[in-house]
């Protein structure tokens, strides 16, 4: 006894030294881990910052500010963004959408890119953008976007970003930019491709060309940020200016100064459209992105404490004067390809910016307006859907004319119509699938139980002189004509039997019972049983409800389909009806 308890006590000592031992390690493993996420993340958040100088620079013009606004809105904005996000990799900052709508405001409205009135405008677009967003927090109206499809979602930012690559096209070769709709847009470009400056034309296009090539074969190299130091390098060494190429405009260095904002003299009735606008393209957008974002890593989001970030980080734009801010998916995409695992990468961008903005403004100067245009439509076309909408083509082909509406709607019409028609077709696309819901003819097959569906089964058949037709929707006023005119159609001259199997009816409306009513009168007159089988209970209560309780006590409501048979006197095998 004393041998066995000295033994067990040597092993007990043993087992509690190799279990230290192992936590030791476990813990060091973990740490290590970490220091490397840190190290990851850094990295991630300097190359952020570095490619959002150009396109940050970018939209701001687009949206009529001085380009170094874009530079304010990466900073304080960034930081909020990345102290209230549930979100791990998801980059914020100033983005497409919100630039073209407030770009494309400010043309409505008659104020002039980078005037007084448009740098005292658009940060009041920006507060109220904060406010509406705010409400959709309080509200909890985060789950509206589940209204929006993303078919719908995908055609609407295309069409921003096709867009703004119109109003960015004649920067390529040295032409001023011009505000509108697609058409207007591409008149221009061919009004001035004649006084083109070919340098610059080939400059863009090389950078454009550049970019695309190594993102699909090198696709963690920052090609923009080298692109840029190329750009500069250029302009210092082969004087590019001299050759009439245009550069960037001198951006004073210094940190942001708060503004103060003034409501005189403004149409608050088309600002007010604009950033409700505006809001519900950042609310829905950015939800959509950081949500398939974080599926893919396995994780959730807390979609209303994401709204209250959204708001926050416009707070924070609005004070110093910029531009409305938004998730920025080819951004996130480069965090993640660079192994971004948490916001600190967000922190980093910041401060990056921070350290950009008080020290080396000056190399932006040396930047050619081709390049940084050229690394802007770059990042646009990334940011297209169009592989999707090749996607929807060969799948869900009326999904794809509803990505197609929505594209040219933005395009044509303008974003603030895109969104009305966005709206009208998500609820479209709601309704055709509600009237046009999954159905078919079930038979069986020869040696094997069960029901299958004659139309994707070739050796299922159907039972003799029976009809087994299922509905997978619920039935109402839209649709109850398709369910007819399929069991009419369906009737032959030896059917006894149709039986309905309405696993997938869950609900019914007034203008349903009452046709089924007389679906089974109009049946039971040429001799047929009608039977509504495997239902839900709701189903049933509402046939009760709304005065149609004799489906329930003539029998016409069974629990299953072999019940509804086996009350005709019909049981398994059944006799498959043969054609010759």
């Amino acid at each position: 006894m004393t041998r066995r308890k000295s033994s067990i006590g040597t092993t007990g000592t043993e087992g509690r030294h190799r279990l230290t031992e192992a936590t030791s390690k476990d813990r060091y493993m973990k740490e290590n881990y970490r220091f490397k996420n840190v190290i990851t993340d850094i990295f991630a958040g300097i190359i952020v910052a570095l490619v959002s100088i150009p396109i940050s620079m970018g939209y701001a013009n687009v949206a009529g500010l001085p380009m170094k606004y874009g530079l304010y809105g990466s900073v304080f904005p960034i930081l909020v963004f990345a102290l209230f996000t549930t979100t791990k990799n998801f980059v914020f900052g100033v983005d497409a959408a919100p630039a073209a709508i407030v770009g494309s405001s400010l043309a409505v409205l008659g104020i002039e890119s980078e005037s007084a009135v448009a740098r005292n405008v658009v940060p009041v677009i920006t507060l109220l953008v904060g406010i509406w967003l705010l409400l959709f927090f309080v509200f909890k109206l985060g789950k509206v976007v589940r209204y929006i499809s993303m078919p719908v979602m995908g055609g609407f930012v295309t069409g921003i970003c096709c867009t703004i690559i119109l109003m960015q096209i004649p920067k390529l070769y040295g032409a001023a930019p011009v505000s509108g709709e697609g058409l207007e847009l591409i008149k221009h470009i061919v009004d001035t491709a004649g006084y083109a400056n070919l340098l610059s034309l080939f400059l863009g296009l090389a950078t454009v060309i550049i970019i695309l090539v190594t993102r699909k074969f090198v696709p963690k190299l920052p090609t923009a940020v080298i692109m840029m130091v190329v750009g500069a390098c250029l302009t210092r060494y082969a004087n590019l200016d001299k050759y009439d190429v245009r550069l960037l405009p001198h951006v004073k260095g210094g940190l942001p100064e708060f503004v103060t904002l003034s409501l005189r003299d403004l149409d608050i009735t088309e600002i007010l459209t604009t950033s409700l606008t505006i809001a519900l393209v950042i609310m829905a957008e950015t939800l959509l992105a950081s949500k398939n974002t974080a599926m893919k890593d396995g994780k959730k989001i807390d979609v209303n404490r994401e709204v209250l970030a959204y708001s926050l980080a416009n707070f924070a734009s609005c004070a110093v004067g910029c531009l409305p801010v938004n998730g920025s998916v080819s951004r996130t995409g480069l965090s993640r390809q660079y192994g971004a695992k948490s916001q600190l990468m967000s922190v980093t961008a910041a401060v990056t910016m921070v350290v950009i903005v008080m020290k080396f403004t000056w190399i932006i100067e040396y930047l050619p307006v081709c390049m940084l245009t050229a690394i802007i439509i770059a990042a646009l076309l990334s940011a297209c859907e169009f592989i999707f909408a090749a996607n929807l083509f060969s799948t869900a082909r009326y999904e794809f004319y509803i990505f197609m509406a929505a594209m040219f709607g933005v395009l044509i019409f303008g974003t603030i119509y895109g969104v009305l028609i966005g709206v009208v077709l998500s609820f479209t696309s709601v309704i055709i699938k509600a009237t046009e819901p999954p159905r078919s003819f079930n038979g069986v097959m020869p040696g094997r139980d069960g029901l299958f569906s004659l139309e994707h089964c070739k050796d299922a058949m159907p039972i003799k002189n029976v009809i087994v037709y299922r509905f997978g929707g619920n039935l109402f006023f839209a649709n109850i004509d398709i369910f007819e005119e399929d069991i009419m159609n369906a009737i032959k001259d030896d059917t006894k039997i149709v039986v309905v199997n309405g696993s997938g009816i869950s609900d019914v409306d007034v203008t349903a019972v009452e046709r089924l009513e007389v679906i089974k009168n109009t049946l039971s007159a040429k001799g047929i049983k009608f039977f509504l089988t495997e239902q839900m209970h709701e189903l049933d209560d509402k046939l009760k409800a709304y005065g149609a309780s004799d489906f329930i006590e003539e029998g016409n409501v069974t629990m299953s389909v072999q019940e509804a048979l086996a009350k005709c006197g019909l049981h398994a095998p059944y006799e498959p009806d043969i054609e010759l």
